[in-house]
Parts: structure tokens; C-alpha cells; sequence
């Protein structure tokens, strides 16, 4: 189910910056186990980071591991993934998506909503 909305994708050269973020209007993301993936051209979906409802546990894909942060303030409903010395590999869609099971879910079909994503692309 379409529930989440990102934003903050864009156009960066290799080295950059970029943080996404993940909102809803129909559901309360506070309640939910958060994660994003990324998608790109003539590639499978994948896993890049997920985050417990507190805040508390996180985990992450080996190869955003030490650049990517995710993060999350359950005060204004909004996860947010701060991307760090991008790379021309991290140019994809990213999609956020929420599960109502506390575990740290690495597999799409472990989430029950999703956004439509945001692009990300890096320049080298």
C-alpha cells in the first residue's frame, strides 16, 4: 500500500550530501519499524537501512555502512536517511516503507506500506 511520502532526492556529485525524508498522512510512522531501499535502473529493490520505533536499534547494508545515517523524530512523525560521501553506485530511487513488527526487516516483503520514492542520482 502507497502511505509514505519522501522527499529530498536530487542531483549530487560524487562526495556529496544528500538526506531524504520520510513522511505520512495515514499512518502514524511512531508506531511503525522504518526502513528504506533503493532501487536502481535494471536492478532489484534492496535493502539500505532500517530503525526501530524508538529510535534505539538500526541496521544498516554493508555497502552504506559508516556513510548513510538513519534517523528519526517521532515528534514530527519523520524518518530521515542523511546519505554521506555519495558514490555514482548509490544513484537509484529510494522508497521508505513501514512494518508493524519490531524486527529489523531486511526483505521487501517483510513491509506492509511504501512511498513512491525519491531519485537520487551522483555524477562522478
Amino acid at each position: 500500500q502507497v502511505a509514505l511520502v519522501e522527499s529530498g532526492g536530487g542531483s549530487v556529485q560524487a562526495g556529496g550530501s544528500l538526506t531524504l525524508s520520510c513522511t505520512s498522512s495515514k499512518i502514524t510512522l511512531s508506531a511503525y519499524t522504518m526502513a528504506w531501499f533503493r532501487q536502481a535502473v535494471g536492478k532489484e529493490r534492496e535493502f539500505v537501512a532500517a530503525i526501530s520505533g524508538s529510535g534505539h536499534r538500526t541496521d544498516y547494508a554493508d555497502s552504506v555502512k559508516g556513510r548513510f545515517t538513519i534517523s528519526r523524530h517521532n515528534g514530527r512523525d519523520t524518518v530521515y536517511l542523511q546519505m554521506d560521501s555519495l558514490q555514482s553506485e548509490d544513484t537509484a530511487r529510494y522508497m521508505c516503507a513501514a512494518r508493524a513488527v519490531a524486527d529489523l526487516a531486511k526483505n521487501t516483503y517483510d513491509y506492509l506500506y511504501w512511498g513512491q520514492g525519491t531519485q537520487v542520482t551522483v555524477s562522478s
